[in-house]
């Protein structure tokens, strides 16, 4: 680091679980890139004086996550029509004196899923729990790219409400429901669907219970969860004595990393850096 250094970062609260630093970091060093990217904590209550302090210190952007994804928009001199269609920001890109609002978080999600599983997801059946900022961008991406149905669920049913009103006012493709949080109703859902998502906070305390039984999945299932720390949270243990693929948060967070990446600096980052990055700092 030095006077050429160009900065870049997250903001969220809390921030020390984030491994984003690690991966972009890798990056930069195998490209020699004179960048450095750093985690900031930032409270609910300073994130207006938190961007102006960015700004005036001249980072050239920053990744944007928990609870700061909405709030974020009203601080933006631009939103892409993505992040204004999802109504969530996660990246920022910072363009002289203006702030244009990006979200990375769709395409990275079904990137990672397609490298999973092979294939598209057209034409597929989708139940989603959660309906925060992550699951919005991941829904709206799905309806984008084709799914048959979705069913939403969100402790908040109001919250999923909004979210399926807003998801068909962009799409009349796709059908889409909303399911109420009960035991019940996540089996109906799980066993008449192709796809399960986790979008929750739920799994990322090791003591956290799965959010679905095994007796309610089946190999035919792809689970995924969006939590990458642990690598195999309940849900995915459970997937996994389902014989059903277990898809883990690490593949979500690498590209949609990546793609925060190639805004910032109008270069192809090296993927499989990044991934191994990842995976080393998961191990310590």
């Amino acid at each position: 680091m030095n006077g050429r250094t160009r900065w870049l970062g997250i903001i969220g609260y809390p921030i020390r679980h984030s491994l984003s630093p690690m991966m972009h970091n890798a990056a930069f060093e195998v490209l020699d890139m004179p960048y450095y990217y750093i985690a900031l904590s930032v409270e609910p209550h300073r994130i207006r004086s938190a961007v102006n302090a960015l700004q005036s210190l001249g980072f050239r952007g920053f990744n944007v996550t928990i609870p700061h994804k909405q709030r974020i928009m009203a601080f933006m001199d631009r939103l892409t029509p993505e992040a204004a269609l999802i109504g969530a920001v996660n990246t920022v890109e910072i363009q002289r004196d203006r702030l244009i609002g990006h979200n990375t978080d769709g395409r990275g999600f079904t990137r990672a899923l397609r490298e999973e599983i092979g294939c598209s997801v057209a034409g597929q059946r989708v139940l989603l729990l959660g309906a925060g900022g992550a699951a919005r961008a991941i829904a709206f991406q799905l309806v984008h790219d084709g799914i048959r149905t979705l069913l939403i669920v969100n402790r908040s049913s109001q919250r999923a409400q909004a979210l399926a009103r807003n998801l068909l006012r962009s799409s009349v493709r796709c059908a889409i429901s909303v399911l109420p949080w009960a035991e019940k109703a996540l089996k109906t859902g799980a066993q008449g669907s192709d796809i399960i998502i986790n979008a929750t906070s739920v799994g990322m305390n090791p003591y956290d219970p799965p959010l679905l039984s095994s007796a309610f999945l089946s190999p035919h299932h792809v689970v995924c969860d969006l939590i990458y720390k642990p690598p195999v949270t309940a849900l995915l243990k459970q997937a996994q004595m389902a014989g059903a693929t277990a898809v883990s948060g690490l593949g979500m967070l690498v590209h949609q990393g990546a793609l925060s990446f190639e805004i910032w600096t109008g270069r192809h980052p090296p993927v499989d850096i990044m991934r191994e990055a990842l995976r080393q700092a998961l191990m310590t």
